[in-house]
């Protein structure tokens, strides 16, 4: 009987002791992932700086030459696009993003298709890390802002501002020389 409770301390003290080291090994993971969140928050940092996100999605950011704080960034604007599809207007990131899970982003994200001028297809060319680094990022800021003005359909007229492009007219269809000789 008393080899059963020696063995049954030893057994406790044992997972006891087991408990704490996976304790101690999952806090050890936890601070070791930091520098990873830290490091994938710099990466779209760097993502929205680089790739032009802001360039259309922070208001004056362009103008300023990139000095808009941070805690501006990526609001969207008021600022509309309009063309033979219409008007369109930068979203508001901050605030689109907040209502999607990461995953929910990664989907979207890879099967992105928009009305000019946003470039879809180069969000979709990232790699799934660099639109990971984007949500993080884009999260980390928290929701600001107001939403976009909705799209206008073509043929409406939008308020100022707005940056009106013009295609220009197609070249008249010359006769063909050869069309005189049959």
């Amino acid at each position: 009987m008393k080899t059963i409770r020696s063995a049954l301390a030893i057994t406790a003290l044992l997972s006891v002791a087991g408990c704490q080291q996976g304790e101690h090994a999952h806090q050890a993971s936890s601070d070791h992932g930091a520098p990873a969140q830290k490091d994938l928050l710099a990466r779209g940092e760097y993502l929205a700086r680089t790739a032009g996100c802001n360039d259309c999605h922070t208001p004056g950011y362009a103008e300023s030459q990139g000095a808009v704080d941070k805690a501006q960034w990526l609001v969207g604007s008021p600022l509309g696009f309009r063309g033979p599809w219409g008007t369109t207007y930068p979203t508001n990131l901050r605030l689109k993003l907040s209502t999607m899970t990461e995953t929910q982003w990664l989907d979207y994200s890879a099967k992105l298709r928009t009305r000019p001028l946003m470039p879809d297809f180069a969000i979709r060319d990232m790699t799934l890390e660099d639109r990971r680094a984007i949500y993080q990022f884009v999260r980390s800021l928290g929701p600001a802002g107001q939403p976009a003005p909705d799209f206008i359909p073509p043929g409406q007229d939008p308020q100022p501002p707005y940056f009106d492009l013009v295609l220009p007219a197609a070249p008249p269809v010359a006769a063909s020389a050869s069309a005189g000789e049959s």
